[in-house]
């Protein structure tokens, strides 16, 4: 629509935000309506309409088996849009059209906006299945027809109020309708339904629904004020009310069609089973979350044992084997510690690949300085655990073994993420200006403990591959690829 709206017509943001507010509501119209809504807008030099946006009832048939986005239309060719938009009024004369041997109601509707026609919905009513209305039909286009006034003097909808369609009640979900002083008149089946599940016993009509619904409310805790004037329509506002093991949601909208509040509409929707899945969920994340503390708690217990035990030996080589023990085990508690603070499984690696470079950084015999180019991104705990255990090992390798005491040098790892969008893959490289491999070494044959459990990791759980060589100019240089899910 804002392509449409800036290439053919004259329209202002500010009016071309009212027109994405107005049909973020209009589906609402075109249910109560049983009718197709084209909006059309004049074009710049005002000899033609652009139809810049569509809608379908949910509750009957279409009347445009076609997309109308986009069509235009000169000035003259629909005689019904001019009047509506040139004298501002609902335009209802006229004989159906015919289409595709399928009888058509056309009417229009002025869009206003501050004393401005911005442009005209035309609403089609497919005529082939119309039958003797019931009460809920007649409920439905009565309300139609007093929220298609407001549309016409610039009343609807509320510019204070943003909808959020997906998560609103509409139509099906239950209707009711009031007069001026709260009493309900109708209330659908649905909409009676989620009232008994509530713990109401008798019909709503020719009862006062604010009332009702505050009686309703639980005795326990605090109970909000204003919710039976809420519930009595005066101010567009959605909220819920919960009782009896049930919860509701409704969204009330006031119907001024000549500018005084004549009665409102209150939609509403039974959300019981959302709302107990969604309490699910919460209890499940916490629960996950409170599992991962935990376990950061125990492995620092275990790192904790293991640095005491590592002060009473009296070997070197067993000291150094138990130390390496607590930096791996500290690895593994960073990327615990991390998922305990997020909402899914899945982590920001960049801030455990400085940690665990901060942390093997500790060990260096001399002075050498690590740093991160590139950015890991967010990786699934899957990869993320195998990962840091890797990161730390490589790391301690480089450090103990490419530089000396007193050496000055630098440590370097790059992260860069690329592929399609069926596989990311991540290629990771620690380089290092220490003295570089000694001649005939085989990193996929020989090696330290440390290289056994990275070459385990990578290629085993991450399924990647992993490769030691001399660095170009000084040093040694390690080459990690691993398959990684794409960014979400």
């Amino acid at each position: 629509m804002n392509d449409l709206v800036r290439q053919h017509t004259a329209l202002s943001d500010t009016d071309l935000e009212w027109l994405h507010l107005l049909v973020s509501e209009w589906q609402l119209l075109s249910d109560l309506s049983f009718a197709d809504l084209v909006l059309w807008v004049p074009t710049r030099d005002g000899t033609r309409y652009v139809s810049v946006a569509q809608m379908r009832p949910n509750t009957g048939p279409t009347s445009y088996q076609d997309d109308m986005v986009g069509h235009l239309v000169p000035r003259g060719r629909r005689p019904m849009l001019d009047v509506a938009h040139d004298e501002g009024r609902i335009v209802r004369e006229g004989d159906p059209e015919w289409r595709e041997e399928v009888p058509v109601r056309v009417e229009s509707i002025p869009v206003r906006r501050d004393g401005r026609v911005l442009g005209v919905i035309a609403r089609n009513t497919n005529l082939l299945t119309v039958r003797t209305p019931s009460r809920l039909e007649l409920t439905y286009l009565q309300s139609a027809s007093d929220l298609a006034q407001m549309i016409a003097a610039g009343s609807f909808p509320f510019p204070d109020q943003q909808v959020d369609m997906d998560a609103s009640p509409r139509v099906g979900d239950g209707l009711i309708r009031l007069d001026a002083d709260g009493v309900v008149q109708y209330a659908s089946p649905n909409a009676l339904s989620a009232y008994h599940r509530l713990g109401l016993a008798a019909d709503l009509v020719g009862h006062h629904l604010g009332v009702t619904t505050a009686e309703l409310a639980p005795s326990r805790g605090p109970v909000d004020e204003a919710l039976s004037k809420v519930a009595s329509g005066w101010a567009p506002r959605e909220f819920e009310i919960e009782g009896n093991d049930g919860v509701i949601q409704l969204r009330a909208i006031p119907l001024k069609p000549k500018g005084t509040r004549i009665g409102s509409l209150v939609l509403l929707r039974d959300v019981t089973e959302l709302r107990r899945r969604e309490r699910e969920l919460i209890t499940k994340d916490a629960t996950i979350r409170e599992i991962h503390h935990r376990v950061k708690n125990n492995l620092q217990t275990v790192a904790a044992l293991l640095r005491l035990q590592a002060r009473r030996i009296e070997s070197e080589r067993g000291r150094e084997a138990l130390e390496e023990a607590v930096r791996r085990v500290g690895s593994i508690a960073i990327v615990h510690e991390t998922l305990s603070q997020t909402l899914d499984e899945r982590v920001e690696f960049d801030e455990i690949a400085d940690r665990v470079l901060a942390m093997v950084a500790e060990i260096s015999p001399g002075k050498v300085t690590g740093r991160r180019i590139g950015r890991f991104g967010i990786l699934d705990a899957e990869v993320a655990t195998p990962l840091s255990m890797v990161l730390t090992e490589i790391l301690q390798n480089a450090l103990e073994h490419g530089f000396g005491p007193g050496d000055t040098g630098t440590v370097e790892v790059s992260a860069v993420r690329g592929g399609t969008s069926q596989e990311i893959r991540l290629l990771v490289t620690v380089q290092d200006d220490g003295v570089g491999l000694p001649e005939g070494f085989d990193p996929h044959r020989s090696g330290n403990l440390g290289l056994q459990i990275v070459r385990t990791l990578v290629e085993g759980e991450l399924g990647g591959t992993f490769d030691m060589v001399r660095a170009p100019e000084r040093g040694t240089q390690v080459v990690l690829d691993i398959p990684v899910r794409a960014e979400k």
